[in-house]
């Protein structure tokens, strides 16, 4: 990290640490929209971080400015960087113009695909994107939508969509988004990757996320086992207690690990398959340790006064999101039968991802 790069994360820290009080996730989490936080982050420029200078970003690393993601899962933030962040960058990269305000990626691979037909003087754009992030309060929408002659991108002006309120189980926006509506061509572009392409994106950004509030879940526990004593000494002390922080210190370690490893294949347009096996180990790594962690606090984790479940329902909430693991082990599991020829040539596919 240069000392350019570093100045900007702690200025994004300090910004996290004003933005994330206890009440304001708790507002969040009951359905406030906080639209004095969102204009603090997009005056940081955040939102474009992914994006060169002459299209308005920040024209820096880009695996130093998805690193700003995993700060984000750190103070659980209650906003859709990540989905903005991605989605304009995929929208420049397309040739769109972007500018403020929300923009979120709508992916309907497990669903009826969208209907894109052409028309006299553009297109019409009809059907349903489920489980869209932050959906009632974006400005532009991004859909990936397939031709027998490629997969097009499109952009989806505000107003294009009626919506459907729904929520994730860390209580952020998760609609339903129903689709009728004429685009002119400029509104239509061919897509630059395919379909597994955005997929990987939205599942990348889940492991970031997950890695950093991993960090805070660890740092938490390991505090309050120092300090609840049991018996005339801290809990900290037992062995039980000690093994499961032990445990829960390796998957934090592993999803650190598997965060870098997303952020390099997102970087350097690799296969997906990468961000696969990042995504699914990422998944595992935050079932076990939210297990842990409430397992350690005991019955004070599960109150609503305690910060504890502000980290673990973002943990199971990015587990979810991005595809499952058994959907990216499935992934794998094709990838390597089609890849392998016989035993011998396993090991070598392993080593080489």
């Amino acid at each position: 990290m240069n000392q350019t790069d570093n100045v900007l994360s702690h200025s994004v820290t300090r910004l996290f640490e004003d933005l994330c009080t206890d009440e304001y996730l708790r507002r969040a989490e009951q359905g406030e929209w906080l639209a004095s936080h969102w204009q603090a982050i997009e005056e940081l420029g955040l939102p474009m971080a992914l994006l060169s200078e002459e299209a308005g970003g920040f024209g820096m690393d880009p695996a130093e400015s998805l690193r700003l993601l995993q700060l984000a899962g750190r103070f659980a933030l209650p906003l859709p960087l990540a989905e903005t962040m991605l989605a304009n960058f995929r929208l420049g990269e397309a040739g769109f113009t972007v500018g403020s305000g929300v923009s979120v990626m709508a992916l309907t691979h497990d669903a009826k695909p969208l209907q894109l037909a052409r028309q006299p003087g553009g297109w019409r754009l009809s059907g349903e994107c489920p489980n869209v992030p932050w959906g009632r309060h974006a400005e532009r929408i991004a859909v990936p939508c397939g031709q027998p002659d490629g997969l097009y991108l499109i952009e989806l002006p505000q107003g294009a969509w009626r919506v459907e309120i729904g929520l994730n189980l860390a209580g952020a926006p998760d609609d339903r988004l129903i689709v009728n509506c004429t685009l002119p061509d400029a509104a239509v572009k061919p897509a630059p990757h395919g379909l597994d392409t955005y997929i990987a994106d939205e599942a990348a950004t889940r492991v970031l996320l997950i890695s950093g509030a991993l960090e805070r879940v660890l740092e938490m526990t390991v505090q309050y086992a120092s300090e609840r004593s049991q018996f005339g000494k801290p809990i900290g002390k037992f062995q039980v207690i000690q093994q499961n922080l032990a445990l829960l210190a390796s998957h934090t370690c592993a999803a650190a690990a598997a965060a870098d490893r997303a952020v390099r294949a997102l970087v350097d347009g690799r296969s997906l398959i990468p961000i696969a096996m990042a995504k699914s180990r990422a998944g595992e790594a935050a079932s076990v340790a939210c297990g842990l962690a409430h397992q350690i606090h005991g019955a004070i984790g599960f109150t609503a006064e305690h910060r504890l479940h502000f980290f673990t329902k973002l943990l199971w909430t990015c587990r979810d999101q991005g595809a499952s693991e058994a959907y990216w082990n499935r992934r794998i599991g094709q990838y390597l039968i089609q890849a392998s020829a016989d035993a011998d040539d396993l090991w070598p596919i392993l080593s080489s991802l």
